[in-house]
Order: structure tokens, then C-alpha cells, then sequence
């Protein structure tokens, strides 16, 4: 029998590489608390995604709920309900109130069409998600945002490394929030950041991951703990050398997908966005019942029954969460739901042999009519 293959397999160096990286580690002691390892991640984060500054953390979710904190917002937030739970939850948690978009359904990202009819006195910001590695309209977002004073924090958990017009996507926006779980493109076993360009906010960002301490007798804010540990920081470091061979790998899986799959009636793949430079996250198929022939969920199960996981991600939409029950309207968001609903993402990852992901994508096809 053919070994499971798993939605997404976490890219990661040579143990002999990560053992000499973390070597220092042992001889220093220094576990945490903003080492050197942290440092020069940071460093060379900076450079490499083509950002001012950059704040390092414990996860991509406390990036995301402590960058709303750091900006004292107060009212309602523009957001989407096609995304995980982590860009929701960051919103409510933070005492906000998440007001829904559509999404565009030809590239699953905030509908801009449709942001400036749910903007009242009472909206304080926008959090558009960049989905799948496929961008936000950032310039109408950023023209909305000027035109209204409202603070724009991307979630950009799905776009380490891609660039728009030559310009690092971190860049744009007040803040983007990046993720580097286990899972994404780029890891840090477990690991976020924040980019930005504003100083106040950024020492305002620091104040809140490390218990509002600034030295050893200043304790000038109330603050949480999220601080990235050295390990995890060294595994960045390791991974930031072979992150852009590991997109290539992807855009070749990428390319066996589309090869297969690209002008079937009834499915609908990935867009290839202008301007944009994109790292393969995803491989996303939205599928048309009617004219395939299978829905999502007769191809996700046949998929499973030949060893191969798949992901409805994402599904179901935040704004229809049990936790939410009775709070928000699904049928207000229309697209998204028709989406959620239809939408699985093969897997992707860089060490995919092409005869695997040949063999994924032809077990799809035979799904069909």
C-alpha cells in the first residue's frame, strides 16, 4: 500500500545543519528573551521580505491580536469570514466587532467592491486576509483606508515571500501579520511577526510580547507573553536559506496540477494574479457539482480512501462557528459560502515526488463525469 500522503509536510534542514546551528545555544544558555538567534532572524527577515521592521513572536495569531492591541482600537472591523479562525477570534478577543465581507470569488480575497457600504462611525479598521498566496487589492484597500482614517492590519499568514510590483507584501498596510507554523511555506517550528514601519507602534508591539518590560528596572506597559525562543528562531534561520528552492520545488507540484486539471469543465483553480510573485502555498480546486460531476466532498473521500488527505480549508466559514451561533447571517456573505462549501486544497508541499502529485491529480479527473 502507497504511504498517506498528508496535506502539507513541514519543510525543515538537515539535522546535522540545525544541530551546528543551535550549537551556540548550549554553550550560552540563552533560551529566549530576544538571543541572538532572534536577533539575527529578525535581521535577516527584514531584508528578506523587503520590510522596515519587523517584530518576532511566538505564533502568527498573537502577531495578529497583539498588533490590533497595539493600535487601541475601538469600535468595528472590516474583515472576511474565508479564513482560518485565527483572524476572527484575534478581532473578538481584542473586544472589536468583526463586521463581515464577501469575498471576490475569482481569487478568494476581500471583495473591495464591497468594503466602503459596510464602513459607519463606528468602524475603526480593515483586516484583509491574503488567501492562498494570492493578494488583496492592497492599492483600492490602502485608497479606502486614507479616505476613511482607518487602520489596515493584513493577515498575511499565506504570503511569506511574495511580492507585488517588485515590493515586499509586508510592506503595505499599517501592519501584516505573518504566520510561521509548522505548516506554511516558511516555519519556525512555531513562530509570527509583525512588519511595520511605524516606531510607537512598534515599541507599543514589544511592550505587549514581553510583559511590558523595556530593561531591567522599566516596566513601562501591560503586556502578554509572546516572545519567540532561540530554537525555534534557529530553525528560521536554517529554513531562510533554502526557503526560495522550496518554492521552486512548489511551483513545480503547482505546475503538474495545473497541467491536469487547468480548462475541466467544472473546476475551478488558482488564479496567476499580475504583478504578483507568488510562493505556491496552496493548490486550491473549487469544484461545480453539476458540470464535474463529483462535489467537493465525493472527491475528498475518494481521495482519503487511496491514502491521500486533502484539506476544505476553508470550511466552514468563521462567521458560521458554533461559538458565534446566532450572531452573524452566512447568507450575507454569499460568495464565501458558495466557496466554503466547494472548495478543497490537494497537497502541496516542496518534497511532493511529480509521480505523487500526477497521481493525485488524475484519481481527481477519474471523479468526475
Amino acid at each position: 500500500m502507497n504511504k498517506p500522503i498528508l496535506v502539507t509536510r513541514s519543510s525543515m534542514p538537515s539535522l546535522e545543519e540545525y544541530i551546528e546551528e543551535i550549537r551556540d545555544i548550549w554553550e550560552s544558555h540563552q533560551l529566549t528573551n530576544m538571543g541572538e538567534k532572534h536577533q539575527k532572524l529578525q535581521k535577516e527577515l527584514c531584508s528578506y521580505l523587503d520590510v522596515d521592521q519587523i517584530e518576532l513572536f511566538t505564533n502568527g495569531h498573537m502577531a495578529l491580536e497583539l498588533s490590533m492591541q497595539a493600535m487601541h482600537l475601538q469600535g468595528e472591523v472590516i474583515t472576511t469570514p474565508f479564513t482560518f479562525a485565527s483572524t476572527t477570534h484575534a478581532i473578538v478577543r481584542n473586544g472589536l466587532e468583526p463586521v463581515f465581507c464577501d469575498i471576490n470569488p475569482e481569487d478568494f480575497t476581500i471583495d473591495v467592491s464591497k468594503i466602503e457600504d459596510l464602513i459607519t462611525d463606528r468602524t475603526c479598521a480593515i483586516a484583509p486576509v491574503h488567501v492562498y498566496g494570492n493578494i488583496c487589492d492592497v492599492e483600492e484597500i490602502e485608497r479606502i483606508a486614507g479616505k476613511y482614517g482607518l487602520k489596515v492590519i493584513y493577515d498575511a499568514a499565506h504570503t511569506f515571500g511574495v511580492t507585488y510590483k517588485g515590493r515586499g507584501i509586508g510592506s503595505f498596510g499599517d501592519a501584516s501579520c505573518f504566520s510561521f507554523h509548522a505548516t506554511k511555506v516558511f516555519n519556525s517550528i512555531e513562530g509570527g511577526a509583525v512588519s511595520y514601519t511605524d516606531a510607537d507602534f512598534g515599541l507599543e508591539l514589544y511592550r505587549l510580547k514581553n510583559f511590558g518590560i523595556r530593561g531591567p528596572e522599566v516596566v513601562d506597559g501591560i503586556g502578554a507573553n509572546a516572545k519567540m525562543n532561540e530554537f525555534c528562531a534557529a530553525m528560521g534561520l536554517c529554513n531562510l536559506k533554502h526557503v526560495d528552492k522550496e518554492i521552486e520545488k512548489r511551483a513545480a507540484v503547482a505546475g503538474i496540477y495545473r497541467k491536469l486539471l487547468e480548462g475541466v469543465d467544472g473546476l475551478t483553480l488558482n488564479p496567476e494574479q499580475d504583478g504578483v510573485k507568488p510562493n505556491y502555498a496552496y493548490f486550491p480546486v473549487v469544484f461545480d457539482e453539476k458540470r464535474f460531476g463529483a462535489s467537493r466532498n465525493e472527491v475528498f473521500a475518494r481521495l482519503a480512501d487511496e491514502g491521500i488527505f486533502a484539506r476544505k480549508y476553508f470550511y466552514p466559514l468563521t462567521n458560521s462557528f458554533s461559538c458565534f451561533h446566532g450572531k452573524y447571517d452566512v447568507n450575507e456573505t454569499p460568495k464565501a459560502l458558495y466557496v466554503s462549501k466547494r472548495v478543497l486544497t490537494l497537497p502541496m508541499y516542496a518534497e511532493l515526488a511529480p509521480e505523487e502529485a500526477e497521481r493525485i491529480g488524475r484519481i481527481v479527473l477519474a471523479c468526475g463525469k
